[in-house]
C-alpha cells in the first residue's frame, strides 16, 4: 500500500477542487484517521497560485486547530511530506449528505430525516456555529456533506477551506464562486467577502428544509408544512424567517436560531405525545395483509449498480413495498417474524462496531448458545430490509417498536467491493455500503 509520510494510506474517501481525503492508517496502533492532502486542481493553481493554495490550506488546518467543540471536527496532526500539505482528522464513516441520499445532482429528491433527528442534527450544528462564530469565524460553505456524522450519531462540521474571519477580506479571482449552489444565500453569490453570520445560518436553514421535505427550498418556496404532514404553521414561519433574502431579516445569531428551533421541538414533543396516547386498536389494521416472503440467506457481494434490483428498492435504496411482519415475542431476547421465518434478536451490539466486531459479535453468540441455538449468523441485507417499516407520519408515531432504537444501522453479511459492505439504516429506511472500518451496530438472525 502507499506511504504518505509515517502514515499508510487504505483508499480514497473523496476529493475537490482543493485536494483529496484519504483512509489512513496510523502506525503501530493501526488507528483509523483521515487525510486531507492538498493536490489543488491545475485551474485553481493557474488563477490563484500555489502559494496562494498553499497559504489557504496552512490557515484552514490552524483555524479548525484552534477549535475545541463537540461539534467541530478536530485536527489531529499537520504536516509536509515533498512538496505536499495535509492534515489528520478523525475517521467518520457517515455524513449527512450520504444519509439524506444527496447526490452531485443537488436537484434531485433527497431521503427525509425523522423530525426528531432534524432538530437534533440542527441544534448540533446552530451550537458549532456558535462556536465558530464566537471567535468571529464565518465558515461560508454550510452544507450536508459538510456535516459528519459520528458512531454516537451526533454531529461535527467540517471543512473550512473557504472559512474567513468577521471583516477580513481575502482576495480571490472574480470567477472563483464560494460556497455551494442552493446552499449559499443571495449575498455571498454577489460578495463572498462581505457576508456576515447570517451567511452560515442561511445555509442550516437550507440544510433543515431539505431534511424535513426531502426537497431545496428553490424558488418560489413551497411551505414545509405543504410537503410534510408532521409540520405545522409554525414551521413555515420559522423557515421563511430564516430563509429571507435579506441577512437584516433573519435571526441574528445561532443562539437565537437555536431558541426558536427549541420552541419547535417543544412543540413536536407534545404532538408526539398526544399521537402515543391513542389506543392500540388505531394501529390494528396497518399492516393487516399477510404474505409469505422467502429471502435470500447467502452473503453475496452485490455492487451499488446491481443493488436496487436484487434488493428491490427505488434509486434511494428505500424498499419499493414493505413486508407485513407478523412478530411473535418469544421471550426476553428473541422474535419470531411469522411472515419472513426468520428469528431476530431484539437487541444486539450495545455499541456500534466495524465489520470485522460484527461477525465476531455473532461468533460469540454462537459459542455461548444464545437463547439456545448456535445457528445464528449476520443477516443479509434483504433479510434487513425485511423489517424496515415506511417513514412514520401522523398516526404512525405512536406504533409501539419492538427492536431497540438506538441501532439506527446495522451491519448486513453482503459485501459491496472488496472493502465495503452493505448495512441497513432501520430509522430512515434504506440500504447503503460503507468502509469495513466504519462504525454501525450487529443484530443476529437465524432461520428456522
Amino acid at each position: 500500500m502507499k506511504q504518505i509520510g509515517k502514515f499508510t494510506v487504505c483508499g480514497l474517501l473523496g476529493k475537490g477542487g482543493m485536494g483529496k481525503v484519504f483512509k489512513v492508517r496510523y502506525p503501530v496502533t493501526g488507528k483509523i484517521g483521515a487525510m486531507k492532502l492538498l493536490d489543488p486542481n491545475p485551474i485553481l493553481v493557474s488563477l490563484l497560485g500555489m502559494k496562494t493554495i498553499e497559504d489557504m490550506f496552512e490557515r484552514e488546518a490552524v483555524t479548525m486547530a484552534g477549535i475545541r467543540h463537540p461539534h467541530v471536527v478536530p485536527i489531529l496532526d499537520y504536516d509536509r511530506v515533498g512538496d505536499r500539505l495535509f492534515y489528520i482528522m478523525d475517521f467518520y464513516g457517515d455524513n449527512l449528505g450520504s444519509l439524506m441520499g444527496e447526490s452531485y445532482e443537488t436537484e434531485k429528491p433527497s431521503r427525509r430525516i425523522p423530525v426528531d433527528k432534524a432538530l437534533a442534527y440542527t441544534d448540533q450544528i446552530l451550537q458549532g456555529l456558535s462556536r465558530l462564530h464566537f471567535s468571529s469565524l464565518i465558515h461560508r460553505d454550510i452544507k450536508p456533506f459538510n456535516i459528519l456524522i459520528t458512531d454516537e450519531d451526533t454531529v461535527r462540521i467540517c471543512d473550512f477551506g473557504l472559512s474567513k474571519l468577521r471583516h477580513e477580506t481575502l482576495k480571490s479571482h472574480d470567477s472563483l464562486k464560494v460556497g455551494s449552489p442552493y446552499y449559499a444565500p443571495p449575498e455571498q453569490e454577489k460578495d463572498p467577502d462581505a457576508v456576515d453570520f447570517s451567511a452560515d445560518l442561511y445555509a442550516v436553514a437550507v440544510t433543515l428544509y431539505r431534511m424535513v421535505t426531502g426537497r431545496l427550498p428553490v424558488p418560489p418556496v413551497k411551505p414545509p408544512s405543504q410537503i410534510n404532514r408532521d409540520l405545522n404553521p409554525a414551521w413555515d414561519r420559522f423557515i421563511q424567517k430564516a430563509l429571507s433574502a435579506s441577512p437584516a431579516s433573519r435571526f441574528t445569531d445561532a443562539e437565537q436560531m437555536r431558541a426558536e428551533l427549541q420552541i419547535l421541538a417543544g412543540m413536536w414533543s407534545r404532538q408526539k405525545a398526544s399521537m402515543s396516547s391513542l389506543p392500540s386498536w388505531v394501529f390494528d389494521d396497518l399492516f393487516a395483509e399477510e404474505r409469505e416472503e422467502r429471502l435470500r440467506s447467502v452473503p453475496s457481494k452485490i455492487s451499488a449498480a446491481e443493488a436496487p434490483a436484487l434488493f428491490r428498492t427505488d434509486e434511494l435504496m428505500r424498499p419499493l413495498s414493505f413486508i407485513p411482519n407478523r412478530f411473535n415475542v418469544c421471550g426476553e431476547n428473541t422474535v419470531k417474524d411469522e411472515a419472513t421465518g426468520l428469528v431476530w434478536q431484539i437487541g444486539g451490539t450495545r455499541f456500534p462496531v466495524n465489520l470485522q466486531g460484527a461477525f465476531e459479535y455473532v461468533r460469540t453468540l454462537n459459542r455461548a448458545r444464545f437463547d439456545g441455538s448456535d445457528a445464528w449468523r449476520l443477516p443479509t441485507a434483504v433479510e434487513l430490509l425485511s423489517l424496515v417499516e415506511p417513514t412514520p407520519e401522523g398516526l404512525d408515531h405512536g406504533k409501539k417498536r419492538i427492536f431497540d432504537a438506538r441501532q439506527r444501522s446495522l451491519w448486513s453479511s453482503d459485501r459491496s467491493t472488496f472493502i465495503t459492505g452493505w448495512y441497513v439504516n432501520m430509522e430512515l429506511g434504506f440500504a447503503g455500503f460503507n468502509d469495513f472500518d466504519s462504525f454501525y451496530h450487529a443484530k443476529a438472525v437465524r432461520s428456522l
